[in-house]
């Protein structure tokens, strides 16, 4: 049984003779998911309460903001009507965004912060700096510099 056990463990993929004209490893998808997978991860485990980076997206954009409708909101935070809908639905249910007639447009709803989503974002947004602090790390500060201007040129 150990010697079945061992012998698994020595077995290595076959190498081919040629490279594949496609290796994952070396694909900007692949690289963007795993550094996305890492930050994900520091988000979670640093955020301090449990929201998502889409919640903490629309918090932080309305703090900027001010209110809006939810479609401005969404094109703001890149998410599609679905998305920023769930989003603004749970947020509302929590007590930390809300929704009013727009005076300009009775037709459309503005999404605005509460007293309680105003605070919450105040408090968290020290916790978020240092977020992508930490995810930034491993880079020295003309390669964080660096990285920021390449994914905005990217957008």
């Amino acid at each position: 049984m150990a010697r079945s056990v061992a012998a698994k463990k020595s077995v290595k993929p076959a190498k081919s003779l040629h490279k594949p004209s496609y290796v994952l490893d070396e694909q900007v998808g692949f690289i963007l998911r795993q550094v996305w997978q890492r930050h994900s991860s520091i988000f979670s485990r640093d955020i301090g309460t449990n929201l998502t980076p889409t919640q903490w997206a629309a918090l932080s954009k309305l703090v900027e903001t001010g209110p809006c409708s939810q479609n401005q909101l969404g094109r703001l935070t890149s998410m599609d009507v679905a998305t920023i809908k769930g989003v603004i639905d749970r947020l509302t249910a929590r007590g930390l965004t809300e929704t009013s007639q727009d005076p300009e447009d009775g037709r459309r709803l503005l999404v605005s912060l509460t007293r309680a989503g105003q605070q919450l974002s105040e408090k968290l947004a020290p916790n978020a700096i240092a977020i992508t602090r930490e995810t930034l790390a491993p880079l020295d500060a003309k390669e964080r510099e660096l990285l920021m201007a390449l994914l905005n040129k990217l957008r």
